[in-house]
């Protein structure tokens, strides 16, 4: 019998953001169900400091403080065929990049390999969950899968490939 495969987010529990508090609602609406299934948190893809650095274009680059072990997208389509094709599971364990990473500091690489001058403007988003996205509330907790490409290494390939 197959089963409900769901991708979430690391840290949505900590991050009181709308967006994170709709992939909660994703993952209660699918516990609660009569289908079996497994609920995979992620980090952040490496693409997040292009979307966030493209979401405004302009002279201005505005970006929160937050940390996260990026990972890269082709390792998380990775994880999903191999739950898809396992027993479901229930929470499985999250899944992250290789290393800590602030988003300032990768939006900043992003633009010395697009070799483009923006104003770059951390901003701690208010509150709890700014709080949180600052700290430790976006990075897994515990054992699980890393992946093995770095942002750098997932950057160089990017720039090569022009964007």
């Amino acid at each position: 019998m197959g089963h409900h495969v769901v991708l979430s987010i690391v840290g949505i529990d900590q991050v009181g953001l709308g967006y994170y508090q709709g992939k909660l609602r994703q993952e209660d609406v699918v516990k609660s169900g009569r289908t079996p299934w497994t609920v995979l948190r992620a980090t952040q893809f490496h693409e997040f400091a292009e979307q966030t650095l493209d979401r405004v274009p302009g002279p201005l680059a505005v970006v929160p403080r937050m940390r996260t072990r990026s990972v890269a997208a082709r390792e998380v389509a990775q994880q999903l065929v191999r739950l898809a094709m396992a027993p479901a599971q229930g929470m499985a364990p999250e899944l992250a990049g290789p290393q800590v990473e602030q988003v300032v500091d990768m939006v900043r690489r992003l633009l010395r390999a697009r070799h483009q001058r923006r104003l770059l403007l951390p901003v701690k988003m208010p509150g709890a969950a700014g709080t949180a996205m600052a700290g430790d509330g976006l990075l897994p907790v515990g054992q699980g899968p890393r992946g093995s490409q770095t942002f750098e290494a997932w950057l160089a390939q990017h720039a090569v490939q022009g964007g």
